[in-house]
């Protein structure tokens, strides 16, 4: 008997371990710093990256207010997606007043998004982090910050950038934007036709 509970406990340490890896993405991905979600969820900053880096494992508490914070399903942050139903949960969340809808299933590998930003004026605030992004605009208008260089995305528009680069977005002002976003990490960069890419002019997809 004790060599089962033996085996199911490795199990278990052997799941809680790989947790952190999986915060850390989830929270990059949304384009959080570690201050966002301490501020959203009460757990310091200093609790977070000792989360995220595995030098502490998560209670069931605060696996629950990262869960609700997220909005994924507890089971996304400790294991893979049950297999079988293909289907994708979509729960819209609300991230910096831009309206959030996961397209992809769980927090390993590339994350896709559906994002609606608001109208009016935002003052930019770039961020940089590790990871590469790409967006199709599906209708308003987006400004796209990346380095010292801002562009005018329309409909029909792509762009793809390395987000070690600070970058930002945001609706020009007149009407809300509607974008789909694809984030990856390194050693997963997608081969996709862009309309612009950092570092070069905008052009019309």
């Amino acid at each position: 008997m004790s060599g089962v509970e033996d085996t199911s406990a490795a199990e278990i340490a052997a799941v809680l371990d790989r947790v952190g890896g999986r915060l850390k993405r989830l929270r990059t991905g949304r384009r959080l710093t570690l201050a966002d979600v301490a501020k959203a969820t009460g757990i310091s900053k200093s609790t977070m990256s000792r989360l995220e880096t595995g030098q502490r494992r998560p209670t069931l508490g605060l696996l629950l207010a990262l869960s609700h914070a997220y909005q994924v399903p507890l089971d996304d942050l400790v294991a893979a997606p049950g297999e079988g139903d293909p289907r994708i949960r979509l729960k819209p969340n609300r991230v910096k007043g831009r309206t959030v809808i996961p397209l992809t299933g769980g927090p390993d590998g590339a994350q896709a998004w559906k994002i609606v930003v608001p109208a009016g004026k935002v003052e930019p605030e770039p961020r940089a982090h590790e990871g590469h992004e790409w967006i199709y605009v599906l209708s308003g208008h987006l400004h796209l910050v990346v380095g010292d260089q801002i562009w005018a995305l329309d409909p029909g528009d792509v762009a793809e950038f390395s987000t070690k680069v600070p970058h930002w977005f945001g609706s020009t002002g007149n009407e809300p934007a509607e974008i789909l976003s694809i984030f990856s990490r390194p050693g997963e960069r997608m081969n996709v036709r862009t309309g612009v890419e950092a570092g070069r002019s905008a052009t019309r997809r």
